[in-house]
């Protein structure tokens, strides 16, 4: 399955960050990466000024930088994590 830029493929990805226990929240600031991570108290803030395809993007590269259990995931929640993780490790050793 190849992840389209819809609003639709935004939502699946914020509800992966929801369901592992994480507040996302767009807000401004001045991100060097379009997010910030507050780890300690699990809230992830991304740039609220990129678009659609930008705050794709940013989570596709953050997701697998979470500490997340997949287990806690819904089934289609887990689906898509597990290809966002695999194509970040593809792009790793692609590199």
């Amino acid at each position: 399955m190849k992840l389209k830029f819809t609003p639709s493929t935004l939502e699946k990805l914020e509800k992966i960050v929801d369901e592992a226990g994480y507040i996302l929240r767009y807000e401004r600031g001045t991100f060097q990466s379009g997010y910030c991570i507050l780890e300690s108290k699990k809230v992830v803030v991304l740039n609220k000024f990129l678009q659609t395809e930008g705050r794709i993007n940013t989570l596709i590269d953050l997701i697998p930088t979470l500490n997340i259990t997949a287990d806690h995931l819904t089934e289609e929640s887990r689906k898509i994590y597990e290809e966002v993780t695999a194509k970040n490790e593809f792009d790793s050793h692609a590199a």
